[in-house]
Formats: structure tokens, sequence, C-alpha cells
């Protein structure tokens, strides 16, 4: 019926903004993380038309989805939306949003932030006052960003942002992604290992997923080499953390400043106890400005859905008008 009033589940936290907006336009339903998924669906089943993945553990397998029958949009809070089977989704006629562009600021800031603090060891000399050791003597001298070049692994709209901040500091910028990027004046590398042996940083900021699946491994690290500094503000699977530990134990590379993990919010003993590493708690976007704004995309993508005016911001696996 043209006039039906969806069935919405939310999958994951019950964030005002979401379940505000939603509310004037469907019946909602809420998954929260603890909950048996299977179980709490079975009664809705045959009602549920969209969900909204709301910061959650929880995967949105086909085998999930399949119990859906009427299931049309999934709108995935975050840029990332690897938690989500977006392939199996567009077979099935199931649109995938996410929520690009709100974010692409604070993620670059962050990332910047992020590379400072590693250069520059500043946490370290924070707690190096806080100690009372500055009394003692001078903390010793860092490492600086001068005469290094940083090699952006993914030029997307994030990337880009990264760039364009790299540039106003006067630090060099090389890249690598699957294809070069138009209009993108950097110098484009085809080969990852071979801009790791190029650089004295590398900046990953590529989706998840099994396309990037330990992108960053033994053979990436020792191309950095033993002046070489790895930041990561993709995805915790990009990296092979196992590989990654043994290099900064190894001294393969220098040192490493991480924003994410491959079973956050579990971050391994090893690199816990390095101090020279730095270890962000997935802060990327996590800024009460951007956090609001995705919250706020998250749900108009459903709304706008559901009112027949199509996606806002559809996956490419899903693209809008549809193709065939």
């Amino acid at each position: 019926m043209a006039n039906e009033k969806p069935d919405i589940l939310i999958v994951g936290a019950a964030k005002p903004v979401i379940v505000e907006g939603l509310t004037p336009h469907g019946t909602i339903h809420h998954l929260a993380d603890q909950q048996d998924g299977t179980a709490f669906v079975a009664p809705l089943a045959e009602r549920i038309r969209g969900i909204a993945l709301v910061q959650s553990g929880r995967r949105l397998t086909a085998e999930f989805m399949s119990l859906l029958p009427r299931l049309e949009i999934v709108s995935n809070f975050g840029v990332g939306y690897d938690t989500v089977d977006a392939a199996w989704a567009g077979q099935h006629g199931i649109m995938v949003t996410n929520t690009p562009d709100v974010l692409n600021e604070e993620v670059a800031d962050t990332a910047l932030g992020l590379l400072l603090c590693t250069v520059r060891e500043l946490p370290q000399a924070e707690r190096y006052v806080r100690a009372g050791k500055w009394v003692e003597k001078n903390y010793p001298l860092s490492q600086s960003l001068r005469d290094r070049t940083v090699g952006v692994v993914g030029m997307g709209r994030i990337g880009k942002a990264i760039g364009r901040r790299l540039e106003a500091f006067g630090v060099p910028v090389v890249y690598h992604s699957r294809h070069p990027q138009a209009g993108v004046a950097y110098k484009y590398y085809p080969d990852l290992v071979g801009m790791a042996r190029d650089v004295d940083v590398l900046m990953v900021i590529v989706p998840g997923g099994a396309a990037t699946k330990h992108l960053i491994n033994a053979e990436v690290l020792a191309a950095l080499g033993p002046n070489g500094i790895l930041i990561n503000m993709a995805r915790g699977s990009v990296v092979d953390e196992e590989a990654l530990i043994k290099a900064l134990q190894d001294k393969t590379i220098l040192t490493a400043g991480l924003d994410v993990f491959a079973k956050e919010p579990q971050v391994p003993q090893e690199l816990l106890a390095m101090d020279h590493v730095v270890l962000f708690p997935h802060l990327g976007s996590g800024s009460i400005h951007t956090r609001k704004a995705m919250d706020q995309l998250t749900a108009d993508n459903l709304v706008s859905w559901f009112a027949g005016k199509g996606p806002i911001t559809p996956v490419p696996e899903t693209p809008w008008p549809r193709k065939g």
C-alpha cells in the first residue's frame, strides 16, 4: 500500500537523532546489541522494510537479511559499510546507503592529529610533564615532519581532505589507489610496495572488507623501512596486525599511530606495551557535531526512500537509479 507506514528496525544504539527522525515516518523496532537477532526478528519478519544499522558490532549478513522478505533498504551509519553484505543486497534488490562527506573534514583533522602525535611524540611529552620529569631534564628531541614524504593509501574524499592539510604543512604527498584519481595532481603509484619504498609515512584511509584485508602486510612494512611511520585511519582489518607488531618489535619500521584495530575495542597487549606507538580509540569522526550529522543522514536516507524520493547516498554496490 502506498500510504503504509513502514516498519523500521534499528540495529544497535537507539540514538536520539535517528529515533526522533524516523518515528514520525515509521513504526520503530529496536534490536539491541545483546539480543538474539534471529529470535527478535522472527515475529516481525514479514513486516520489516527498512534497517538502520547504527554503530553496532553486528554484521548484516545475507543470511540475516534473507529472513526479511520485505526488506527494501539498509541505512548504514558511517562511511564504511563492511559490516553489510552490500553485494548480496544489490543482487536481491535491497538498497544500501552510508554517510559520506559529512565526516570527511573531521576524519582528516583526526588523521593529522594522529600523525603529529606520532611523529612529535606529543602524548609521551604530555605524560612526561605530568610525571614530574621535566624538572629533572628536558624531554628528548623527537622526530619531525620536515624532509618526510607522506604516501596516502586511498585517495577518496577523505584522502583528498588529508592531502590538502598536508600541503598546507608543506609536506610532499603521493598516493596509491586502485586507479589514478581525476583532478589529483599528486604522484600516483600503481604499486603499493613501490610507494612504501619511496616514502617516510604511510597514511592508510581505504575502506575495509575482503578487498583490502591485510593490504598493509609484512612486505609493505619492510619496504617502508626503519625510518618509516604507519598511520592507520582506515579499518583494523586493512593492516596485518601480527606483522605490524613484529615490524615494530624488530624495528623494521620506526613507529605507528593507530586509530583502528583488528578486534576493537580489544587492543593487543604488545601494542599497549610500546610507549613509542600512539593509540587512539577509533576517534576518526568522533565529535558531537559530526556524529549528529551522520545520525541525521542515516535517518534521512530512510525517510527519503519511503517518501518515494530514492536514497540520498547509495553505495556503489546498490546504485540509484538502478541499472538494468
